[in-house]
Parts: structure tokens; sequence; C-alpha cells
């Protein structure tokens, strides 16, 4: 029951990897059709809560049982991640604030060892390690480095969330009220789209572009076609199978698993939009499934073994 849980929980969070590496190749075309970066963010987020508002109506009584866990999902799982990402990129390159972000399986680990005062498996540390050098060469942070203060502080921020997107996602998970993911997931998404519509201002938006086409590899693609991939496989789909993965897991294990996105974004873009794909990035991406394996590799650790002197006192008892 636990191998086939595990093999499951794998499963899912590689998943969840592609389905959230899927949305930058379809946010891209819609954002250079017109559209703001911040607008593209507030229309995942908040088409993510409008699919999702029955399942929240369904499980309203999260409301009373877990309302600081829906709180923390919303502020900092969803809208956290989303606001310090896209404002570390305003002051530093891409791949620097990408490579910020994705230390959060990293920071992770240490929250577990050093607040949580949880063991953290060699593994899962090793796994880590691999796959942040792994992320250096995928988004080959050489090219563009420019290490601007406030711009690292905000990326750092932006890894922050993330670690506590898996810390929140498992939160419950071996108690007795377990929250359903479903409705953390609906409520989390509500709460982003109230605070993403305070920093985004969709008021501002050409709603224009969403009318027309966009350009995707030399096709031309309805844009709201690539909005409801955007919305239900890379937030919706990708957001449920990778809280799921975490339960199944454990936060360690499912962190580093999801530094695959990355690289599976980095690969789409490569076979849809055209961008070339270089032998540093091809051997960070290695690096990274190197790393993910050796994390999911991990094993619990072992119940103490019984003392003999116990056992012998058992055997004379009986």
């Amino acid at each position: 029951m636990q191998a086939s849980g595990k093999n499951a929980g794998l499963g899912l969070a590689l998943v969840s990897a592609c389905a959230f590496g899927g949305s930058g190749v379809a946010a891209k075309p819609l954002i250079e059709a017109g559209l703001d970066p911040l607008h593209m963010v507030w229309l995942r987020v908040a088409g993510a809560a409008l699919v999702l508002s029955p399942l929240a109506w369904r499980h309203r009584d999260l409301v009373r049982r877990k309302p600081l866990l829906l709180v923390g999902f919303g502020l900092i799982a969803v809208a956290g991640v989303q606001a310090f990402y896209f404002a570390s990129l305003s002051r530093i390159p891409v791949g620097v604030a990408l490579l910020l972000e994705y230390l959060g399986p990293a920071l992770l680990l240490g929250w577990i060892r050093f607040v949580q005062r949880k063991p953290v498996t060699r593994a899962a540390a090793a796994g880590a390690a691999v796959a942040v050098v792994g992320l250096a060469c995928v988004v080959e942070i050489w090219a563009g480095l420019s290490l601007d203060p406030l711009g690292v502080l905000l990326g750092l921020a932006a890894a922050c969330c993330q670690a506590f997107y898996f810390v929140f996602a498992d939160q419950g998970a071996d108690g007795d009220d377990v929250p359903d993911p479903m409705g953390v997931i609906a409520y989390g998404m509500i709460i982003g789209t109230l605070v993403m519509t305070v920093i985004a201002r969709p008021w501002n938006m050409d709603w224009q572009v969403l009318g027309g086409d966009a350009v995707l590899s030399d096709l031309a693609v309805p844009a709201f076609a690539l909005l409801g991939w955007v919305v239900l496989v890379a937030t919706v789909f990708a957001y449920v199978t990778g809280v799921v993965s975490v339960r199944k897991l454990s936060p360690q294990v499912a962190g580093v698993v999801a530094c695959l996105e990355a690289v599976i974004a980095t690969v789409l873009a490569w076979i849809l939009l055209g961008e070339h794909l270089s032998l540093p990035q091809i051997i960070g991406g290695a690096l990274v499934l190197s790393g993910a394996f050796i994390a999911q590799s991990s094993r619990p650790t072992p119940p103490a073994a019984v003392e003999p002197a116990v056992l012998d006192l058992e055997h004379t008892r009986a």
C-alpha cells in the first residue's frame, strides 16, 4: 500500500510539473499579442477561481474549520509566488529570477529541519542540491547575471512563498480533520484573485486581445483557447495534482520533483516557440532529472529495533 501510494504520488508530481511547465508556452503568445504580464496572471488566477467556485460552495465548511489555512494558501501559495516573481522580473534578468524562485525546495528543507525540527533525508538534501545546480544551467544564469539587491530579495520572497506552498499542501494530511484539497485550492484561488485584483488592476486591461488570435509556432490560435489551457490545465489541474502529490509523498520530495517544471517549460518553449536549447541547458535538464530521482529514492527512517533484553523479558513472561 505504501509503495503504490508513493508511485502514485510520483506520477501526480510529474503530471503537475508538466501542467505547470506548459503555462509559459500558452501565456507568452498572449503577452506578445498585447496583454500585460500581471494581467495575464490575474486572468489565470481569476479564471481558476471561477471554475472552482462551485467546489468552494460545496466545501464551505472549510471557512469555519480551516480559515488560516485558506488565507495562507491564497495569500502565499497563489498570490505571493506570482506577485513577488513578477516584481523581481522588473529588476533582474528572467533566468536569475527563475533560479531564485526555484530555491524554494532548498528553503523548504531548511524549514523542515530547523523550524519544524523534523529529520531531512540525505537523499532529499542531495537531490535538492543537484537540482539547483541543474536549474542554474537550464536558465543559463551566467548569461545575464545582475545582482540588484531589491530584485534578489523579491526573488527570494517568491522562493519562500513557493516553499510554503508545499507546507500548506501538506497541512493536516496526517490528522483526523484532513481538509479536502479541492476546497483548499478553490478558496486559495478566490483569495488570490482578490489580492491580484488590487495589484494587477484588471480594469486597465486591453480586453480586445482576448477576442483575437495569438501566434503559437507560426499558427494563429484563438486567444481564448490559449487562455483556457492556462486556466484549466496549467492552473486548476496543475494545482490539484500538485497538492495531492504532496500528500502522497512528502513536501521535501515533492518540492524537488517540482523543479522539473523549469525543465519542461524550457523544452516546450524549444518545441512550440522555436527557442534555442543550448548544450548547458540540456546538461542542466539532465541534472534536474537526476536530482528528482535522487530525492524520490529517500525512504522513511525505519522504527528503532527492539532491544534483545526486552525480547527476552517478553519471552520469559510468556
